[in-house]
Formats: structure tokens, sequence, C-alpha cells
């Protein structure tokens, strides 16, 4: 019978079939990450900006063009959440950066949590806690 949980916070058993990251292995996917985080940034800005130019348009702009080019960075924001959820991770914050990488620790789920400018991981949560949470990942060590 495996340990009980040394935590107050509500046990999650790991779910079979989801990808579970190490520090390691989730610092080594941190670059590619980083790369997609970019680019959800890029378009974000760029869709927040076309909403409000959908509410205060230019001289130049036409409703129509503008709503296509929404609909455009939209289909790519998607695509982009959609190829890290393919890395097995989460993003959780578009305006910050925010990405959880799944992971066990004493038998439960947890998430190593990492926002646009860190250079590397140093900090994880329990599922509820979410960034409020976030401890140094000196803990996780045995």
């Amino acid at each position: 019978m495996p340990p009980e949980p040394t935590s107050t916070a509500t046990a999650h058993p790991p779910r079979k079939g989801r990808k579970y990251f190490n520090l390691a292995e989730a610092n080594r996917a941190l670059p590619y990450v980083e790369r997609v985080v970019h680019d959800i940034d890029t378009d974000y800005r760029g869709a927040m900006e076309i909403r409000r130019r959908l509410e205060r348009p230019h001289p130049e702009d036409t409703p129509e063009s503008l709503r296509a080019d929404y609909e455009r960075i939209m289909d790519r924001l998607n695509d982009l959440v959609d190829e890290l959820k393919l890395v097995g991770v989460d993003l959780k914050d578009f305006e910050i950066g925010l990405v959880d990488f799944p992971a066990i620790h004493e038998g439960r789920e947890v998430c190593l949590c990492w926002k646009r400018g860190e250079s590397r991981i140093t900090a994880w949560h329990e599922l509820e806690a979410g960034y409020a949470g976030r401890q140094d990942v000196a803990l996780l060590e045995p």
C-alpha cells in the first residue's frame, strides 16, 4: 500500500495516460515551451489590439477586415495552445505566460510551474493552490 501524502492538500492520484514531467524533463522542454509561449504572447496582444480597434476603429479600418483578422489570430492562438497540450503542458494565463507541467510528488499529481521571463522552473504547486500557492522546487527533493 502506497504511503499517504504528507500534505494537507487533497490528493490527486496520477491519471492514466497523462504525461508527467520530473524537474529535469520539464527544464529540458522549457526552451521549446518558451518559444511557443512567446508566439502566444505576440498573438494575444495582437488580438487585444484588434478588439480595441473594433470598439474604436481607425478611419482606415473596416469591421469586416478587423473581424477576419481577429478570427485568424484566434485560430492561431488555439493552434498554439494545442501545441502546448501536445507537449503535455497546460497554459494557465495568456497575459503572464503561465504554464503548468504535470508532475508526481509523493504519489499525487502536482504542477511544476513556470512563467514567461523565468530562466528555469523554480516553483511548483498543488493542483488546487494554483499560482498563489507556488512553492520552491527544492521542497520536492527527496
